[in-house]
């Protein structure tokens, strides 16, 4: 049986959108945030030869550079203020997250509630700057150690570098929290998704290029279509499939009132985690692997010969590169779904509001059961991202096919736009709910008094 939010939500339509005023409102700043993003994906920083730097960057566009191209919507390839993107504060709240959980001061602060979260949220600001100082550092001295690329090389460079990528992250940083709190949707996911969308009319223009070109075939590129449409279908599927347990409420007395036993559900995800475990594990491989391809074809390629050699191990497509992305998106799987969902807290608030499994006891007995259903949840969870992610990798590095049509970036760009689309419905929910509330209070003040 449908619940009542699950009725109205199936009664929105135009005209209920229509009055959502406060909706229209975060509706518009998210697309005012969004140009703003944009645009400053297309100003460069200062003392790049950009001719130079194109041509350093199409020598290896197809590789670990090209991808974190996609993510930044542009910016890498245009070495713009924005070529950082959020890519230092995922990292950030990675290590952030996993000293939460080794840390007593960091654990007890997560357990503090609103307080406690806003003090590690400052903790993942401050390590953001000293991950973005550090990435920014190192991206300047591969950029002078690329022959033409600086027009003018030294200090003056590394700081003006530094400052200006450093600047843009904690920009793009505070712009992802305003749209989070008055826009729609998650805002770091958001710029993510924005950059991504903007690369895809060129990768659908090379695709065609291709075959026109005779690179690739007709049927070639229908099979990537009909992928592509294959891989939306299955990802819709899997993030709307849920594991619902059965929760009984036994019969209570309400002064002289008998109340019923009532059933509801508790609804578990296959893919709890989201589409976090991609992205963090993107951000892990992808600013080391960048710092390396810089330096790796500069002039300390020839006084260090195994920065080559470790470039081409973690190069894009290599069989390391595609285990190691494996193996962090199967470990973040689990770990963040171990941050989310806590089984023992469920259980204890089950417990305190009367509520329990059929057939299971409340407290102990209820948290080892949810973490066992949870565990094999997140198993095959796990299993479906890490195959979303990797095979189209593993296609893309035997065709000549863009790499913006990768698994990673279809699997953030659907997921990011089905919980947008959640959210604005739950905005309309909310409406609903403030209009029925405001004309029965309108009813109850014109009733006649007794």
């Amino acid at each position: 049986m449908a619940s009542a939010a699950e009725q109205l939500a199936a009664n929105i339509n135009f005209a209920a959108f229509a009055k959502a005023s406060e909706l229209h409102k975060r509706i518009l700043f998210t697309l005012g945030a969004l140009i703003v993003y944009r645009l400053g994906t297309f100003i460069p920083i200062p003392g790049v030869d950009m001719d130079a730097f194109a041509a350093a960057f199409q020598s290896q566009a197809g590789g670990i550079l090209g991808m974190f191209n996609t993510f930044s919507g542009g910016a890498v390839e245009r070495m713009a203020v924005f070529a950082l993107n959020v890519m230092p504060y995922i990292s950030a709240s990675i290590i952030i997250q996993l000293l939460s959980t080794t840390s007593p001061t960091l654990e007890r602060l997560k357990k503090e509630g609103e307080a406690g979260r806003k003090q590690l949220n400052q903790y993942t600001r401050y390590l953001t700057v000293v991950l973005a100082l550090l990435q920014s550092y190192t991206i300047s001295l591969g950029l002078q150690g690329s022959p033409g690329v600086v027009t003018n090389p030294g200090i003056f460079f590394v700081a003006s570098t530094m400052i200006t990528l450093t600047g843009g992250t904690m920009f793009l940083m505070w712009l992802g929290e305003q749209v989070t709190a008055r826009g729609v949707g998650n805002g770091v996911s958001l710029i993510i998704f924005a950059g991504i969308v903007a690369s895809l009319p060129t990768a659908i223009f090379q695709t065609l290029s291709l075959g026109r070109e005779g690179a690739l075939s007709f049927m070639g590129i229908l099979a990537i279509g009909l992928i592509l449409v294959a891989v939306t279908v299955f990802i819709v599927f899997i993030e709307r499939s849920q594991r619902r347990l059965v929760v009984q409420y036994p019969k209570r007395q309400v002064g002289n009132r008998m109340f019923m036993g009532e059933s509801s559900f508790l609804p578990l995800k296959i893919n709890t985690a989201g589409v976090i475990p991609p992205i963090f594990a993107s951000s892990l491989l992808l600013l080391p692997a960048t710092a390396m391809s810089f330096i790796g074809n500069s002039q300390l390629a020839t006084q260090m010969p195994w920065l080559r050699d470790a470039v081409g191990m973690i190069g894009y497509g290599q069989p390391l590169h595609l285990a190691l992305y494996g193996t962090g998106i199967i470990f973040f799987c689990f770990f963040y779904t171990s941050i989310v969902f806590n089984p023992e807290e469920t259980a204890d608030n089950l417990r305190k509001y009367g509520g329990f499994l059929p057939g299971i006891r409340p407290g102990k007995k209820t948290a080892e059961y949810l973490d066992y259903v949870l565990t094999r949840l997140t198993v095959v969870g796990a299993a479906y991202i890490a195959m979303v992610c990797l095979l189209p990798e593993i296609l893309i590095s035997y065709y000549n096919i863009p790499f913006y049509l990768g698994g990673t970036s279809i699997l953030i760009v659907v997921s990011v736009t089905m919980d947008t689309v959640t959210q604005v419905q739950s905005h309309l929910v909310a409406h609903q709910y403030e209009g029925l509330i405001k004309r029965s209070k309108l009813r109850g003040g014109a009733a006649p008094k007794r």
